[in-house]
């Protein structure tokens, strides 16, 4: 019976894909404004046929450019705070040749950087600074990895240099960072523990279709998603940084 109510659910998934699929295709290619909400209906249904449970606290982005900076647990991570507020990611590079997960990235619209060429940072903060100065939101995964949902990594702050890029057009008075914490807090209606943390955390060398296969199992899960105060950003990449990091760590704890 679990594997029939599994398919049908992944059915359900596929057949809406292939409606909004072409669109976004579409959007994205005639520049629809609709490219920018077709992510946070699919990633609402994907999390509603799987039972995950999105807490939201906090007030999201506004109208001024903002850079959000977030720590990052798992591939989970992806589809929790897509379904909150349009927005786009900022990825590895080598995860644009994946299959099915590059394809659904390139969708999303994300920014993809090659970290292994000294000029590929320079290059996507560019980038950035346009997406930003339009109004966009992105999602800056600031630990550089994914940890094991225990511990906050130190946040790096070189992508950071995308927010003093768009300060630089005539256009813009002020960039924001905004501190973004996700927190896995129930699973199965009970606490997550330490010792539960990594049937949800995605790191180091882990398999990815062990993950994939509790997913679709259906257990549910909460997730908290707090949203920090704007930061103004004064021009001091590694002090704005700090100063996320810090309130992200704070909502780990209160979450």
């Amino acid at each position: 019976m679990t594997k029939i109510v599994v398919g049908l659910k992944l059915l359900v998934l596929v057949l809406c894909s292939l409606v909004l699929v072409p669109l976004q295709l579409l959007g994205i290619r005639f520049g629809w404004n609709l490219v920018h909400h077709l992510p946070v209906l699919f990633h609402r249904l994907l999390l509603k046929l799987f039972h995950v449970r999105v807490i939201e606290k906090g007030t999201p982005p506004g109208d001024a450019p903002t850079l959000v900076v977030a720590n990052h647990v798992s591939w989970l991570d992806i589809p929790v705070i897509g379904s909150v507020h349009p927005l786009s990611f900022i990825a590895k590079s080598e995860i644009e040749g994946w299959p099915v997960v590059g394809l659904l990235a390139k969708l999303q619209r994300s920014v993809f950087i090659d970290r292994q060429r000294r000029k590929a940072t320079a290059e996507v903060n560019d980038a950035l600074a346009h997406r930003l100065v339009k109004g966009e939101v992105i999602v800056l995964f600031a630990e550089g990895t994914t940890s094991d949902g225990n511990r906050l990594l130190p946040f790096r702050s070189s992508l950071v240099g995308a927010a003093q890029a768009a300060l630089m057009h005539d256009s813009v008075e002020q960039v924001f960072l905004q501190p973004l914490a996700i927190s896995y807090a129930r699973r199965n209606g009970l606490p997550i523990t330490r010792r539960d943390r990594p049937f949800i955390a995605w790191y180091g060398d882990m398999d990815l279709a062990p993950h994939l296969a509790l997913f679709v199992e259906g257990h549910p899960i909460d997730v908290v998603v707090t949203w920090g105060e704007p930061i103004p950003f004064n021009g001091n990449r590694k002090e704005a940084t700090l100063a996320a990091e810090r309130a992200v760590r704070r909502a780990l704890k209160a979450a």
